[in-house]
């Protein structure tokens, strides 16, 4: 005798189910924080791969020998993200005091409008330097700590261009190395996750590519119309941004409109928010629709959560890396949907068939 009913029981079988998957992933996230150091590197590899995989078979196919093929591949992002950073950097350190005198100028304002007595800019510079005199030593302390941090992302960044090299070179042995580890009897499976899963991330790295490209050329055309200082490392700084959805693109047009503020005045600043927002509008409602509806199809909800989640666990990494790890999952769950759906309605499918004979049969003996 069953003390549950068949709902009840259902219900406490998915409860487990779900809270067995969210042991397993806390712990696997969790070891993944504790091996960083190895683990981003691996799949900032794995994005670039993605994205570097058909220059790369381009070249092999141009009958380059791979090992060559896949160091001229490297070669060409270390230049282009070079040139990249240096174009922004160089573009903000030239209008950065016109910036930090516009911002000045505005809070000056604002202080003078309110007529806040005793918060005027010169008392908030006394009390800085006082309370840097105070804290000298935890400031040094965190000086020490932002270079080991930024030592720790130039040595990832080393092993994730080296990682790319030979997960490029060794490309055509992957599928051979995904069989090998499965278990028995679910090679083919395991195959066709994987090979699912990693082009529902070469999908979205193309894509993003594609569209923070056009973002790129379309705010560095509307900059350089206005004539805002520094308009092709404002564009550089868009196209990098482009790769965290929504908040890089905030913070890259954020930028811009400040920069054209500082340089041109309030009413090119509103201009330049005018392109910004005019661009954004045309990615989030024709680019994306077109480009990434054909290989990642998630809800912005989605995209959002992810985003919040990979922040809270990695920060910018974690929002770098959370969206194209769930365009994985999310290819994953599809394979499985498609595999094991179709196996179960076809086997009820047979199931009705054999069905139908034997009871006009019963029904003929009746």
């Amino acid at each position: 005798m069953q003390l549950l009913p068949g709902p009840v029981r259902r219900f406490a079988a998915w409860c487990a189910v779900i809270l067995l998957a969210s042991g397993v992933g806390y712990v696997a996230i969790r070891l993944c924080v504790e091996f960083r150091t190895a683990v981003t590197p691996a799949l900032l590899a794995l994005l670039g791969t993605a994205l570097l995989r058909p220059l790369h078979a381009r070249l092999v196919k141009a009958h380059v020998q791979r090992s060559l093929a896949a160091g001229l591949t490297c070669a060409a992002v270390l230049a282009v993200v070079g040139g990249a950073v240096y174009i922004v950097v160089s573009a903000l350190v030239e209008t950065g005091d016109q910036i930090v005198a516009s911002l000045r100028d505005a809070a000056q304002g604002i202080a003078d409008h309110f007529g806040a007595a005793g918060t005027s800019l010169e008392d908030v510079a006394s009390n800085a330097r006082e309370l840097l005199g105070k804290f000298g030593g935890t400031a040094a302390s965190g000086v020490v700590t932002g270079i080991s941090v930024v030592g720790e992302m130039i040595a990832m960044a080393v092993l994730a261009l080296l990682l790319v090299f030979f997960f490029l070179r060794d490309s055509d042995r992957a599928v051979g190395t995904v069989r090998a580890l499965a278990p028995p009897g679910a090679a083919d499976t395991v195959e066709a996750m994987a090979r699912r899963a990693f082009g529902a991330v070469e999908g979205f790295m193309r894509g993003t590519t594609l569209i923070a490209l056009i973002d790129a050329l379309c705010i560095t055309v509307g900059l350089l119309v206005l004539r805002v200082p520094g308009a092709v490392g404002l564009g550089a700084l868009v196209f990098v941004g482009a790769y965290i959805p929504y908040l890089g693109a905030f913070i890259s047009g954020a930028v811009a409109v400040l920069v054209a503020l500082a340089d041109r005045g309030f009413v090119i600043a509103l201009w330049a928010l005018g392109v910004v927002l005019a661009v954004q509008v045309l990615e989030g409602h024709v680019l994306q629709p077109m480009v990434q509806s054909r290989t990642v199809q998630m809800h912005p909800a989605v995209v959002l959560l992810a985003l919040t989640a990979g922040a809270s666990v990695a920060g910018i990494l974690g929002m770098l890396l959370a969206v194209p790890l769930t365009a994985a999952a999310f290819g994953i769950v599809h394979e499985l949907q498609g595999r094991y759906g179709a196996a179960g309605s076809g086997a009820s499918g047979a199931s009705g068939k054999a069905a139908g004979p034997g009871s006009s049969s019963g029904a003929a003996d009746s």
